[in-house]
Protein backbone atom coordinates (compact mmCIF):
# COMPACT_ATOMS: atom_id res chain seq x y z
CA UNK A 1 0.00 0.00 0.00
CA UNK A 2 1.06 3.48 -1.17
CA UNK A 3 2.77 5.55 2.13
CA UNK A 4 0.53 8.35 3.38
CA UNK A 5 1.89 11.26 5.23
CA UNK A 6 -1.09 11.35 7.80
CA UNK A 7 -3.92 9.63 8.61
CA UNK A 8 -6.60 10.89 11.20
CA UNK A 9 -10.38 9.69 12.17
CA UNK A 10 -12.87 11.17 14.30
CA UNK A 11 -16.04 12.76 14.25
CA UNK A 12 -17.69 15.94 11.85
CA UNK A 13 -20.57 17.60 11.69
CA UNK A 14 -22.20 19.94 9.90
CA UNK A 15 -21.82 23.51 11.38
CA UNK A 16 -24.94 25.96 11.06
CA UNK A 17 -23.03 29.62 11.50
CA UNK A 18 -25.87 32.70 12.68
CA UNK A 19 -25.38 35.55 9.99
CA UNK A 20 -25.85 38.22 11.88
CA UNK A 21 -24.11 39.03 15.81
CA UNK A 22 -27.38 38.11 17.36
CA UNK A 23 -28.19 35.70 20.49
CA UNK A 24 -29.38 32.49 18.62
CA UNK A 25 -33.02 32.87 19.98
CA UNK A 26 -33.13 36.23 17.39
CA UNK A 27 -31.47 34.56 14.45
CA UNK A 28 -33.19 33.27 11.16
CA UNK A 29 -30.20 32.84 9.26
CA UNK A 30 -27.57 30.81 8.58
CA UNK A 31 -24.19 29.58 6.79
CA UNK A 32 -24.23 25.74 6.57
CA UNK A 33 -20.46 24.48 7.09
CA UNK A 34 -18.44 21.74 7.78
CA UNK A 35 -16.27 21.45 11.32
CA UNK A 36 -14.21 18.44 13.08
CA UNK A 37 -11.15 18.97 14.85
CA UNK A 38 -9.87 16.02 12.83
CA UNK A 39 -11.04 17.03 9.75
CA UNK A 40 -9.68 20.48 9.88
CA UNK A 41 -6.80 18.85 10.47
CA UNK A 42 -7.10 16.51 7.47
CA UNK A 43 -7.91 19.71 5.28
CA UNK A 44 -5.23 22.00 6.60
CA UNK A 45 -2.58 19.14 5.71
CA UNK A 46 -3.95 18.89 2.14
CA UNK A 47 -3.91 22.33 1.60
CA UNK A 48 -0.17 22.11 2.52
CA UNK A 49 0.63 19.85 -0.10
CA UNK A 50 0.33 16.67 2.24
CA UNK A 51 -1.03 13.16 1.42
CA UNK A 52 -3.76 12.58 4.13
CA UNK A 53 -6.47 10.09 4.90
CA UNK A 54 -9.33 11.15 6.74
CA UNK A 55 -12.64 8.85 7.82
CA UNK A 56 -15.39 8.14 10.31
CA UNK A 57 -18.63 7.22 10.55
CA UNK A 58 -21.49 9.08 8.88
CA UNK A 59 -25.07 9.30 9.53
CA UNK A 60 -26.78 7.82 5.87
CA UNK A 61 -28.13 11.52 5.36
CA UNK A 62 -28.19 14.80 3.42
CA UNK A 63 -25.03 16.18 6.48
CA UNK A 64 -23.19 12.66 5.81
CA UNK A 65 -22.95 13.29 2.13
CA UNK A 66 -22.00 17.10 2.39
CA UNK A 67 -19.44 15.89 4.48
CA UNK A 68 -17.98 13.13 2.76
CA UNK A 69 -17.92 15.16 -0.60
CA UNK A 70 -16.54 18.21 1.22
CA UNK A 71 -13.64 16.15 2.49
CA UNK A 72 -12.82 14.48 -0.57
CA UNK A 73 -13.08 17.84 -2.70
CA UNK A 74 -10.26 19.31 -0.54
CA UNK A 75 -8.12 16.14 -1.55
CA UNK A 76 -8.67 14.14 1.26
CA UNK A 77 -8.22 9.85 1.16
CA UNK A 78 -11.93 8.92 2.22
CA UNK A 79 -11.81 5.75 0.95
CA UNK A 80 -12.59 4.03 4.58
CA UNK A 81 -15.05 6.31 5.77
CA UNK A 82 -18.67 4.41 6.39
CA UNK A 83 -22.75 5.59 6.38
CA UNK A 84 -25.01 4.22 8.78
CA UNK A 85 -28.97 4.32 8.92
CA UNK A 86 -28.74 3.62 12.41
CA UNK A 87 -27.70 7.18 13.85
CA UNK A 88 -27.71 10.67 12.38
CA UNK A 89 -24.64 12.77 11.60
CA UNK A 90 -23.78 15.38 14.04
CA UNK A 91 -24.94 19.07 13.83
CA UNK A 92 -23.71 22.30 15.82
CA UNK A 93 -24.53 26.00 16.26
CA UNK A 94 -22.18 28.34 16.41
CA UNK A 95 -23.74 32.18 18.19
CA UNK A 96 -21.44 35.13 17.15
CA UNK A 97 -22.19 37.39 20.55
CA UNK A 98 -19.58 40.08 19.52
CA UNK A 99 -16.30 39.32 17.78
CA UNK A 100 -14.82 38.03 21.52
CA UNK A 101 -17.45 36.54 22.07
CA UNK A 102 -18.30 32.98 20.34
CA UNK A 103 -20.74 30.63 21.78
CA UNK A 104 -21.22 26.60 20.79
CA UNK A 105 -24.14 24.52 20.82
CA UNK A 106 -23.47 20.45 20.22
CA UNK A 107 -26.33 18.29 19.28
CA UNK A 108 -23.60 15.23 19.03
CA UNK A 109 -25.43 12.79 21.14
CA UNK A 110 -25.53 9.34 19.88
CA UNK A 111 -24.80 10.16 16.87
CA UNK A 112 -23.38 8.04 13.74
CA UNK A 113 -19.63 8.56 14.74
CA UNK A 114 -20.20 7.58 18.32
CA UNK A 115 -20.89 3.92 16.58
CA UNK A 116 -17.43 3.81 15.81
CA UNK A 117 -15.54 0.69 16.89
CA UNK A 118 -12.34 -1.24 16.40
CA UNK A 119 -13.41 -3.35 14.39
CA UNK A 120 -13.97 -0.32 11.74
CA UNK A 121 -9.75 0.28 11.75
CA UNK A 122 -7.96 -1.33 8.68
CA UNK A 123 -4.57 -2.00 9.71
CA UNK A 124 -2.77 -2.08 6.57
CA UNK A 125 -4.21 1.52 6.43
CA UNK A 126 -2.70 2.01 9.42
CA UNK A 127 0.03 1.48 9.15
CA UNK A 128 1.23 2.74 5.11
CA UNK A 129 0.72 6.49 7.34
CA UNK A 130 3.93 8.03 8.59
CA UNK A 131 1.46 10.05 11.27
CA UNK A 132 -1.47 9.25 12.72
CA UNK A 133 -2.97 12.16 14.32
CA UNK A 134 -5.66 11.57 17.45
CA UNK A 135 -8.06 13.91 19.82
CA UNK A 136 -8.99 13.52 23.41
CA UNK A 137 -12.60 14.23 21.56
CA UNK A 138 -12.98 10.95 20.07
CA UNK A 139 -12.57 8.43 23.03
CA UNK A 140 -14.92 11.07 24.91
CA UNK A 141 -17.61 9.91 22.41
CA UNK A 142 -18.46 6.45 23.72
CA UNK A 143 -16.96 3.41 25.09
CA UNK A 144 -16.24 2.21 22.01
CA UNK A 145 -14.84 5.18 20.27
CA UNK A 146 -12.60 4.90 23.18
CA UNK A 147 -11.54 1.76 22.61
CA UNK A 148 -11.16 2.36 18.90
CA UNK A 149 -8.34 5.36 19.92
CA UNK A 150 -6.44 2.74 22.10
CA UNK A 151 -6.55 0.61 19.48
CA UNK A 152 -5.21 2.80 16.56
CA UNK A 153 -2.41 3.53 18.74
CA UNK A 154 -1.05 0.29 19.36
CA UNK A 155 -1.13 -0.61 15.59
CA UNK A 156 0.45 2.55 14.59
CA UNK A 157 3.18 2.18 17.69
CA UNK A 158 3.55 -1.45 16.04
CA UNK A 159 4.53 -0.21 13.00
CA UNK A 160 6.27 2.48 13.70
CA UNK A 161 3.77 4.80 12.94
CA UNK A 162 4.15 8.23 14.95
CA UNK A 163 1.59 9.43 17.26
CA UNK A 164 0.25 12.71 17.57
CA UNK A 165 -2.17 13.82 20.05
CA UNK A 166 -3.99 16.83 20.69
CA UNK A 167 -6.05 16.74 24.16
CA UNK A 168 -9.07 18.32 22.56
CA UNK A 169 -10.33 18.94 26.45
CA UNK A 170 -14.35 18.84 26.23
CA UNK A 171 -15.27 18.51 29.72
CA UNK A 172 -19.49 18.89 28.28
CA UNK A 173 -18.73 15.30 26.88
CA UNK A 174 -17.54 13.36 29.75
CA UNK A 175 -17.08 14.00 33.77
CA UNK A 176 -13.57 15.50 34.78
CA UNK A 177 -12.15 12.26 36.46
CA UNK A 178 -12.81 10.03 33.62
CA UNK A 179 -11.12 12.64 31.22
CA UNK A 180 -7.92 13.29 33.23
CA UNK A 181 -7.37 9.72 33.69
CA UNK A 182 -8.14 8.69 29.33
CA UNK A 183 -6.39 11.75 28.04
CA UNK A 184 -3.50 11.05 30.34
CA UNK A 185 -2.83 7.24 29.16
CA UNK A 186 -3.21 8.79 26.19
CA UNK A 187 -0.75 10.99 26.67
CA UNK A 188 2.03 8.41 27.63
CA UNK A 189 1.30 6.41 24.50
CA UNK A 190 1.79 9.03 22.05
CA UNK A 191 5.11 11.10 20.30
CA UNK A 192 4.14 14.34 20.04
CA UNK A 193 1.75 16.08 22.23
CA UNK A 194 -0.36 19.47 21.88
CA UNK A 195 -2.17 20.52 24.56
CA UNK A 196 -3.14 24.33 25.77
CA UNK A 197 -1.86 25.47 28.78
CA UNK A 198 -5.66 25.14 30.36
CA UNK A 199 -5.46 21.70 29.05
CA UNK A 200 -1.72 21.04 30.28
CA UNK A 201 -2.57 22.58 34.03
CA UNK A 202 -6.21 19.78 33.45
CA UNK A 203 -3.63 16.98 32.75
CA UNK A 204 -0.92 17.89 35.12
CA UNK A 205 -1.65 19.88 37.91
CA UNK A 206 1.11 22.28 37.09
CA UNK A 207 0.76 25.87 36.26
CA UNK A 208 3.71 26.66 34.18
CA UNK A 209 4.46 25.71 30.36
CA UNK A 210 8.28 24.48 31.06
CA UNK A 211 6.50 22.27 34.67
CA UNK A 212 4.01 21.25 31.90
CA UNK A 213 6.06 19.96 29.49
CA UNK A 214 8.81 18.73 31.85
CA UNK A 215 5.62 16.31 32.80
CA UNK A 216 4.27 15.22 29.60
CA UNK A 217 8.02 14.29 27.98
CA UNK A 218 8.54 11.39 29.64
CA UNK A 219 10.80 9.02 27.15
CA UNK A 220 11.99 10.37 24.04
CA UNK A 221 8.65 12.47 23.39
CA UNK A 222 8.48 16.32 21.91
CA UNK A 223 5.65 18.56 24.05
CA UNK A 224 4.46 22.15 22.40
CA UNK A 225 2.38 23.79 24.66
CA UNK A 226 0.10 26.61 22.86
CA UNK A 227 0.81 29.55 24.74
CA UNK A 228 -1.89 31.66 22.63
CA UNK A 229 -1.11 35.39 22.19
CA UNK A 230 2.77 34.35 24.01
CA UNK A 231 3.09 31.72 21.34
CA UNK A 232 4.29 28.23 22.24
CA UNK A 233 6.73 26.47 24.35
CA UNK A 234 8.63 23.26 23.21
CA UNK A 235 10.70 20.64 24.37
CA UNK A 236 11.79 17.86 23.65
CA UNK A 237 15.54 15.27 25.02
CA UNK A 238 17.47 17.99 22.97
CA UNK A 239 15.93 21.39 23.64
CA UNK A 240 13.51 24.02 24.78
CA UNK A 241 12.27 27.26 24.01
CA UNK A 242 9.31 29.56 23.53
CA UNK A 243 8.49 31.07 19.84
CA UNK A 244 6.81 34.12 20.00
CA UNK A 245 3.54 34.35 18.49
CA UNK A 246 2.52 36.20 15.10
CA UNK A 247 0.05 39.42 15.64
CA UNK A 248 -2.76 39.34 15.08
CA UNK A 249 -4.60 42.58 13.96
CA UNK A 250 -8.30 41.63 14.59
CA UNK A 251 -9.42 37.97 15.97
CA UNK A 252 -12.99 37.28 13.51
CA UNK A 253 -13.24 33.64 14.80
CA UNK A 254 -10.89 32.27 16.85
CA UNK A 255 -12.32 28.15 16.10
CA UNK A 256 -9.76 25.90 14.58
CA UNK A 257 -6.91 27.81 15.43
CA UNK A 258 -5.71 24.85 17.64
CA UNK A 259 -6.34 22.46 14.51
CA UNK A 260 -4.51 24.90 12.25
CA UNK A 261 -1.72 24.46 14.64
CA UNK A 262 -1.70 20.80 14.66
CA UNK A 263 -1.14 21.13 11.10
CA UNK A 264 1.59 23.25 10.93
CA UNK A 265 3.09 20.77 13.78
CA UNK A 266 3.12 17.57 11.82
CA UNK A 267 4.09 19.61 8.46
CA UNK A 268 6.81 20.72 9.85
CA UNK A 269 7.73 17.14 11.06
CA UNK A 270 7.30 16.09 7.66
CA UNK A 271 9.89 18.40 6.00
CA UNK A 272 12.42 17.85 8.75
CA UNK A 273 12.11 21.65 9.93
CA UNK A 274 14.35 22.56 13.27
CA UNK A 275 11.49 22.27 16.14
CA UNK A 276 11.81 25.92 16.30
CA UNK A 277 10.58 26.29 13.00
CA UNK A 278 8.21 24.05 13.17
CA UNK A 279 6.70 25.94 15.85
CA UNK A 280 6.99 29.32 14.12
CA UNK A 281 4.96 27.58 11.35
CA UNK A 282 2.36 26.62 13.11
CA UNK A 283 1.92 29.65 14.76
CA UNK A 284 2.06 31.48 11.92
CA UNK A 285 -1.40 28.89 10.46
CA UNK A 286 -2.74 29.37 14.03
CA UNK A 287 -2.70 33.50 13.57
CA UNK A 288 -3.95 33.43 9.79
CA UNK A 289 -7.09 30.73 10.61
CA UNK A 290 -8.64 33.04 13.51
CA UNK A 291 -8.60 36.08 10.70
CA UNK A 292 -11.53 33.94 8.36
CA UNK A 293 -14.95 32.98 9.85
CA UNK A 294 -15.81 29.30 10.08
CA UNK A 295 -13.26 26.04 11.35
CA UNK A 296 -11.37 24.80 7.89
CA UNK A 297 -12.11 27.95 5.85
CA UNK A 298 -9.10 30.25 6.45
CA UNK A 299 -6.32 26.97 6.59
CA UNK A 300 -3.87 28.43 4.17
CA UNK A 301 -2.19 26.78 1.62
CA UNK A 302 2.06 26.42 1.87
CA UNK A 303 2.92 29.29 -0.25
CA UNK A 304 0.57 31.54 1.85
CA UNK A 305 2.05 30.32 5.13
CA UNK A 306 5.75 31.06 3.57
CA UNK A 307 4.31 34.79 2.22
CA UNK A 308 2.66 35.30 5.68
CA UNK A 309 5.89 34.24 7.67
CA UNK A 310 8.25 36.35 5.05
CA UNK A 311 5.71 39.25 5.35
CA UNK A 312 5.90 39.32 9.42
CA UNK A 313 9.65 38.69 9.69
CA UNK A 314 10.09 41.96 7.01
CA UNK A 315 8.00 44.04 9.24
CA UNK A 316 9.88 43.05 12.25
CA UNK A 317 12.79 43.73 10.98
CA UNK A 318 11.33 47.03 9.89
CA UNK A 319 10.52 47.72 13.65
CA UNK A 320 13.78 47.31 14.95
Amino acid sequence: MKSIDLITFGESMALFTSARTLPLEYENQYFRQMAGAESNVAIGMSRLGHSVGWFSKLGQDPFGEFIYKSMKGEGVDVSRCSFTEEAPTGLFFKEKRNSGDVRIYYYRRNSAASLMRPEDLDEDYLKSAKYLHITGITPALSKSCREMVFAAIEIASAHGVKVVFDPNLRLKLWNGEEARQVLTDLADKCDVILPGMDEGEFLTGEHTCEAIAAKLAQRDKTVIVKLGKSGAFYLNMNESGIVPAFPVKEVVDPVGAGDGFSAGVISGLLRNEPLSMVVRRANAIGAMVVGVHGDSEGLPKNEEVERYMDSSQSERDVIR
